[in-house]
């Protein structure tokens, strides 16, 4: 059985919950979000805020929390599918204060792949389970016509995530209900 090491945060947004194989982040949830911690569940898990790693993704939340745009990235991991990690890669390109549509990211699919078509909803499934929250920034996705749909962390934090990075809510269309 695999050990991975689990650091916690405090976030003006809400506890998060850190995790590491000892060399890279593999996760990074919102406490209770949606598929909190799915990629290392019935693992064992160790508290460890000492490693390099946590250490690091710890002064990257510092950073980012402080409203500054962080110049690293912590090594990362990504346990998943390979259509997942795919989807994943194409978010880190998405620049801080800014947004990408589920479309937009299924075409980039679609081409990387050489097909006519990629679904934005097989999409949507890639970017909801994204075990690395905050830094491959899921939550600057949004939907066509600028529509603010789902967020594992929960919709509210996903408009205070992009509030703070300066992205004008006022254009968007909240979700009903």
């Amino acid at each position: 059985m695999q050990a991975y090491y689990t650091s916690h945060y405090h976030s003006p947004l809400g506890n998060i919950t850190l995790a590491s194989d000892g060399s890279s982040l593999i996760g990074l949830w919102f406490d209770e979000q949606k598929y909190f911690a799915d990629s290392i569940a019935g693992e064992k898990t160790q508290n460890d805020k000492m490693l390099p790693v946590l250490a690091d993704t710890c002064h990257w939340l510092d950073i980012y929390f402080s409203g500054k745009q962080p110049d690293f990235i912590p090594p990362l991991k990504m346990l998943s599918t390979p259509f997942r990690k795919a989807v994943w890669e194409i978010l880190l390109t998405i620049p801080y204060g800014k947004t990408m549509t589920y479309g937009e990211i299924a075409t980039i699919i679609a081409t990387q792949k050489n097909i006519a078509k990629m679904s934005a909803q097989a999409v949507g499934g890639a970017v909801g389970h994204n075990n690395i929250s905050i830094i491959i920034p899921c939550h600057r996705v949004i939907g066509a016509h600028g529509s603010l749909t789902g967020y594992a962390g929960g919709i509210n934090k996903k408009i205070l995530l992009l509030e703070h990075e300066g992205i004008d809510i006022s254009r968007l269309t909240l979700p009903i209900g």
